[in-house]
C-alpha cells in the first residue's frame, strides 16, 4: 500500500482530472526546464571524458567550458567575434592548473575537445536539442522541442571565422534564464553600486562582470535584428516593434552611460583610500570592466544611430529588386515521380530536355539593353581641350658601342657592289679587303657575306631593292688564316618588282 506524501494533494476520484496548471504557471516551468537544458551539455562534458582515450579524470570539463564561454564572450565585438586560436591560447592556464603533471600537448587537446563540443561539431545543424513538456490552451500536455546553441561559428571578413556565444550562453554564464535585458542591467548595476559604496569590492566585480555579459546581449538582440532586416525586411517588425526597442535602447544607453561614469569616479575613489592591497587589485580590476562596459555602450549607441538608414536603405533595396522569373522546381512531384512508371524510351526523352536547360546560364552573345542604356546616358568625363600637360622627357645619348664604323661600313659595301653577271669567291674578297690596310674590314666583309647566305627576298620585293646581295655554297672549303668553313660565292641578283607582279597575277 502506498501513501501520499506529506503535503501532497489527496487522490482524485476515479473518473475526474486535475485541472492542467495556469499559463504563468506553466511558462515558469516551461523556463526552468530550457534553464536545465542549456547547463545539460556542460554535464554531459564531465560525462564523457572517460571515452577520450587517456588520463583525463582529473580534468573538471564543466569548469573549462564555462571558462570558454567566457572568454568568448568577452573578446566577440559587434560586427565580429572571438579568434579560435586566441581562445585555446587563454584557456590554456586554467587547464594546466587543473593537472600541472601532464603534458602540455594532452592540455591542448582538452582545450580544443571543450571547444568542439560547445560547438557541437559533428551534427547535422551544430546545435543541441532538449525534449520537455507544457500544457497548451485546452489543458493537454504536449511535448515540445527546444533547440538551442551555445557557442557558434560565424563567418569575417576575408574569408575568416570567428566565434560567438547565442543568448543561451550568456544566460548559462550569469545563472539566469530568459530575463528581461534592460532589466537585468539596471539591477546588476544598481546592485554594483551598492556594493561598491559598501566596500564589498569581491561582489562588486561579480556584478560588474554580470553587467558587461548584459551589455553583451543586448548588443546581440540589436545584431540579430539587422541581419535579419537585411535578409527580409518584411520578416522584422519596422512600424511599431523595432522603433520602440531602438528608442528604448538610446535612452537605456543614455541612462547608463550617466550611471557607468558615477559607478567609475566611486571605483577610483575607493582604489585611491584604501589601504588594503587585496582591495587596491580588486578596484583596479573593476575600472578595467566598467571601461569596458563604456566602450560597448559607446559602440551599441553608434549602432543603433546606424539602424534606421540601413533599414531604409535594405527597403530601397529589396523593394526595386527584380522579383524571381518563375517558382522552384520540385524535382520528386514534378519530375521523378511522373517519369518511374514510364518505359525508359519516354523517360529518356524528358530527362535529356531537363538536363540540357538545366545545366546552367550561358554568357549572352549580345549586351544587356540596361548596361547599353547606361553606358550611353553616363556623361562624359571634362577633358582639357589639349590634354593633359606632357612631361619634358630626360634624354640620354645613346653611346655609340659598335664595332664598326660608318666608314668600314661604306667600304665593305662597295667591295661588295659586284657586277650581276660576274660573282666572287669569298676568298678573293677577304684578300681584296686585308690589302686596303684595315685589319677590321676583313671581318665585316665575312659577315655581310655570311649574312646574304640567307637573304630576305620577300623583304627586298616589298621594299622596292633593285638588287640583292647573295652567297651560294658549292662545296669549296675556305682557305683562309683566319676564317674557316666553306669559300662561298657571292654575287648580286637583279630584282624586277614588276614582272614579280605580273607573274603573281597570271598566276591568280
Amino acid at each position: 500500500m502506498t501513501f501520499p506524501a506529506p503535503g501532497a494533494a489527496a487522490p482524485q476520484p476515479a473518473g475526474t482530472h486535475r485541472p492542467a496548471p495556469g499559463p504563468a504557471a506553466d511558462e515558469g516551468l516551461a523556463r526552468r526546464l530550457r534553464a536545465l537544458a542549456c547547463t545539460a551539455p556542460l554535464h554531459d562534458l564531465d560525462a564523457r571524458k572517460a571515452n577520450l582515450a587517456g588520463e583525463y579524470g582529473g580534468y573538471a570539463m564543466a569548469e573549462v567550458a564555462l571558462a570558454v564561454i567566457d572568454l568568448v564572450t568577452l573578446h566577440m565585438d559587434f560586427d565580429t567575434g572571438a579568434d579560435h586560436e586566441e581562445i585555446v591560447a587563454r584557456v590554456l592556464p586554467r587547464i594546466a592548473a587543473q593537472a600541472p603533471d601532464r603534458p602540455a600537448a594532452e592540455h591542448e587537446r582538452v582545450a580544443r575537445w571543450v571547444l568542439e563540443n560547445l560547438l557541437n561539431v559533428g551534427s547535422v545543424d551544430r546545435g543541441f536539442r532538449a525534449v520537455y513538456g507544457t500544457f497548451d490552451t485546452s489543458g493537454t500536455y504536449v511535448r515540445r522541442d527546444y533547440d538551442f546553441k551555445l557557442v557558434e561559428e560565424v563567418p569575417g571578413s576575408g574569408g575568416a571565422v570567428f566565434l560567438r556565444t547565442t543568448d543561451e550562453a550568456v544566460n548559462v554564464l550569469v545563472g539566469a534564464l530568459d530575463t528581461d535585458v534592460t532589466s537585468a542591467q539596471i539591477a546588476a548595476e544598481v546592485k554594483l553600486e551598492v556594493l561598491i559604496s559598501r566596500g564589498r569590492l569581491a561582489d562588486a566585480q561579480l556584478a560588474a562582470e554580470q553587467a558587461r555579459y548584459r551589455t553583451v546581449q543586448y548588443a546581440e538582440t540589436l545584431r540579430r535584428t539587422l541581419d535579419a532586416t537585411r535578409r527580409n525586411v518584411r520578416a522584422v517588425d519596422w512600424l511599431e516593434t523595432v522603433p520602440d526597442m531602438i528608442a528604448e535602447a538610446l535612452d537605456h544607453v543614455a541612462d547608463r552611460y550617466r550611471h557607468e561614469n558615477a559607478i567609475l569616479t566611486n571605483i577610483r575613489k575607493a582604489r585611491d583610500e584604501t589601504e588594503e592591497p587585496e582591495h587596491k587589485r580588486r578596484a583596479a580590476e573593476l575600472v578595467d570592466i566598467v571601461k569596458d562596459c563604456i566602450r560597448r555602450h559607446t559602440q551599441l549607441q553608434s549602432r543603433l544611430l546606424e539602424a534606421g538608414p540601413l533599414f531604409r536603405a535594405e527597403q530601397d533595396r529589396q523593394a526595386f529588386a527584380a522579383p524571381t522569373a518563375r517558382s522552384g522546381l520540385d524535382l520528386y512531384g514534378q519530375l521523378v515521380a511522373p517519369l518511374l512508371p514510364l518505359p525508359t524510351e519516354q523517360a529518356r526523352r524528358v530527362t535529356d530536355a531537363f538536363f540540357t536547360h538545366g545545366t546552367g546560364l550561358r554568357t549572352p552573345a549580345a549586351v544587356r539593353v540596361t548596361d547599353l542604356v547606361d553606358t550611353l546616358l553616363t556623361p562624359p568625363a571634362e577633358r582639357e581641350h589639349l590634354g593633359a600637360e606632357m612631361p619634358e622627357p630626360d634624354l640620354v645619348a645613346t653611346p655609340d658601342d659598335s664595332r664598326f664604323s660608318e666608314a668600314q661600313l661604306d667600304a665593305a659595301m662597295a667591295l661588295l657592289d659586284l657586277p650581276s653577271d660576274a660573282p666572287r669567291r669569298l676568298s678573293g674578297l677577304l684578300a681584296d679587303a686585308r690589302r686596303t690596310g684595315d685589319p677590321d674590314l676583313a671581318y665585316l666583309v665575312a659577315l655581310l657575306s655570311v649574312h646574304a647566305a640567307s637573304p630576305p627576298v620577300g623583304t627586298a620585293y616589298r621594299q622596292g631593292e633593285a638588287q640583292l646581295l647573295f652567297a651560294v655554297d658549292d662545296g669549296t672549303e675556305l682557305t683562309d688564316p683566319e676564317f674557316g668553313g666553306a669559300d662561298l660565292i657571292v654575287g648580286t641578283a637583279l630584282l624586277d618588282a614588276a614582272g614579280m607582279a605580273a607573274d603573281r597575277s597570271e598566276g591568280a
